[in-house]
């Protein structure tokens, strides 16, 4: 039994191993007016998903919404502070590039190459090291942290009409992780009677 066991913390140091190291980092977000501090009272909501690339150094936008009470007038992320506060904007300012101005529904998708200086707040640059690489490395820890969220600002609500923290979704080979150790854990306790 020590055998399968070993075998088993094995398999799960390799598949940890390799997805810590993962090129793909996806990010789930559903923004409302209450995740806004304040809270903005709208019927506004939003959902899209960010996408980062480590490897080719890449962010991927993609952003529905719809029943905003005000016209859009600015769209970005903003980073690194708990999300019941305000961070500061992290990503182009004073919005996205194309993103769609002067409506109350619309959709979002991009991408953003994160070598360029272009695809920042220049002063989230400065206050990250003054380079891009540490600018990116302090937008995705604070992405991977929960402390990252984008929002969404109209003519009704200019300090945002609705906002959504970034979530970040499980990868296929961290959610097998999971399966292999609970099926591990039941087969131990049948085993052993536990």
């Amino acid at each position: 039994m020590r055998k399968r066991t070993a075998l088993l913390v094995g398999a799960l140091m390799l598949f940890a191993s390799t997805a810590s190291h993962a090129a793909i980092i996806a990010f789930d977000v559903n923004l409302s007016g209450a995740s806004e501090t304040p809270s903005v009272t709208t019927p506004g909501t939003g959902s899209g998903s960010v996408v980062v690339d480590t490897v080719g150094l890449t962010m991927s936008l993609n952003l529905t919404f719809s029943g905003l009470v005000g016209n859009t007038t600015a769209s970005h992320i903003h980073c690194c502070a708990l999300p019941t506060t305000t961070a500061p904007v992290a990503t182009q300012v004073p919005s996205f590039a194309d993103f769609p101005l002067g409506v109350t529904s619309g959709a979002y998708a991009k991408i953003f190459d994160m070598t360029l200086a272009s695809s920042y707040n220049p002063t989230f640059v400065t206050k990250n090291g003054g380079t891009t690489a540490l600018a990116f490395e302090a937008l995705l820890n604070g992405m991977l942290d929960g402390k990252a969220y984008w929002n969404v600002h109209s003519s009704f609500a200019p300090g945002g009409e609705i906002r959504g923290a970034l979530t970040p979704v499980p990868e296929p080979s961290t959610l097998m992780l999971l399966g292999v150790a609970l099926a591990g854990i039941a087969l131990r306790g049948r085993l052993f009677g536990r």
